[in-house]
């Protein structure tokens, strides 16, 4: 067989092997539930779409399931329903992921199927014609929400011309150009085996898994090009901070106040720290923007925090949607609230309670195949590997007192305020709000 095994890797109970042609595989067997769950990650996202053919990966992720030279829209879909199976496409901004749930009787033809849609998509074009119009009403509404308006303008005014600052979606103008000759190229240059992680998580064996990849893909061999990278300029932090708000009036029943601050990349050491700090400060109803805006003082709709994770340099986002004539106490209420982390250290109690608020809710997210087979993949697709999922628990256990007012001092002292709210509130404001 062309795709032998090159390497295997066990850690705990999950199997780590690469076949020779570049494919990752990684495999838990669970035999409780008569379910099997996979995910096939390519690492490449939304980052890597051209600035001029932005929205293109979303595109891919829509036509993906729409044709191959065996199987129309229609087939796919009565293949895959016919069963009570789940199957899509997404596009993020580091990874394509293509899913798969199904019981296991049904598994091997399914798989078979996905590795079809992976290999040998059509993109039709009066279904390009049609996810194009769906795809350019989705942006048309977002610019008509305030929440999207407003971290549109907080996105791009933070990353300027990195690809994090681009909408998954496009643009309007973006979108119009994608021909089906972008998508083919698209597809060609990402949708290859070297660039390809498989994981699988149910009933059924390592030596199973194994057998099926190798029968199903072994023949499929990576080009002699390289895999293009994601154009990641060089970022310097001090330049996107202490910048001008970003003012967006609307005729809303709510002002949106949001305020970024930089955040670390998912590889280092302060990610873990800034992710409990996120914790503490915008996860759930006890956390610290929800009890003293919301509850203590009545300001906030919504209010919350979050830091998406990101293989280049991130954001942290506090965001409050409030009554227009509250927007001004609401911007400085949110960053009183963020930046006193940095001149105030948590309590002990603090420190623990949001501690076990995270790896429990952690541990919550890795109960199913599917929440199972996702996190490892991903993890290994971002260059992470299998044992990250015991590391960053570690990490967050070891989090000290001094060491969260550190990171705070580093990251949430200075951020970039972006408000969608009615003109006769939201005015003119200069750097500094």
């Amino acid at each position: 067989m062309t795709a032998s095994l090159l390497c295997s890797l066990q850690s705990n109970q999950t199997h780590r092997l690469q076949l020779t042609n570049g494919i990752v595989l990684l495999v838990v067997e669970n035999p409780i539930t008569d379910i099997v769950s996979s995910r096939w990650f390519l690492r490449s996202g939304c980052s890597c779409d051209p600035p001029e053919k932005a929205g293109i990966a979303n595109l891919v992720s829509s036509l993906l399931t729409k044709g191959t030279p065996n199987f129309s829209w229609s087939d796919i879909a009565e293949q895959i329903e016919s069963v009570g199976a789940s199957c899509g496409a997404d596009a993020a901004a580091d990874y394509f992921l293509m899913s798969l749930k199904t019981v296991s009787g049904d598994f091997v033809p399914l798989f078979k199927l996905v590795a079809e849609l992976m290999r040998s998509p059509t993109f039709p074009l009066e279904q390009i014609q049609l996810e194009k119009r769906l795809v350019l009403q989705s942006i048309r509404q977002s610019q008509e929400q305030p929440f999207s308006l407003a971290f549109k303008g907080l996105r791009e005014a933070m990353y300027g011309d990195h690809p994090y600052g681009k909408s998954p979606l496009g643009t309007l103008e973006t979108v119009e150009t994608i021909t089906q000759n972008d998508l083919q190229a698209f597809h060609q240059a990402y949708f290859r085996p070297d660039n390809l992680v498989i994981s699988i998580c149910g009933r059924i064996t390592v030596s199973e898994a194994v057998s099926l990849v190798e029968d199903i893909l072994g023949d499929w061999q990576a080009p002699e090009k390289p895999i293009p990278q994601a154009p990641f300029p060089q970022f310097n932090l001090d330049r996107r901070f202490g910048l001008s708000p970003i003012i967006q009036p609307q005729e809303t029943q709510q002002s949106i106040v949001m305020v970024g601050y930089p955040g670390a990349p998912v590889k280092s050491p302060d990610y873990p720290v800034l992710k409990l700090l996120n914790t503490y400060l915008g996860n759930g109803l006890s956390s610290r923007l929800f009890v003293e805006l919301r509850e203590k003082r009545g300001l906030a709709y919504d209010v919350s925090a979050f830091y998406p994770t990101r293989q280049d340099l991130s954001q942290f986002v506090v965001y409050m949607g409030t009554a227009p004539s509250n927007t001004d106490i609401a911007i400085h209420s949110l960053q009183e609230e963020v930046e006193r982390l940095s001149q105030m250290s948590l309590t002990l109690e603090e420190l623990t309670t949001n501690k076990n608020k995270l790896l429990g809710q952690y541990a919550l997210g890795k109960q199913t195949n599917s929440q199972i087979a996702h996190i490892l993949g991903w993890y290994e697709t971002i260059g992470l590997g299998i044992e990250f999922d015991s590391h960053f628990q570690e990490a967050i256990a070891q989090v000290s007192i001094e060491q969260a007012q550190d990171i705070s001092q580093t990251y949430l002292t200075s951020g970039c305020l972006s408000i969608v709210g009615p003109q006769e509130v939201v005015g003119e404001r200069q750097p500094g709000f």
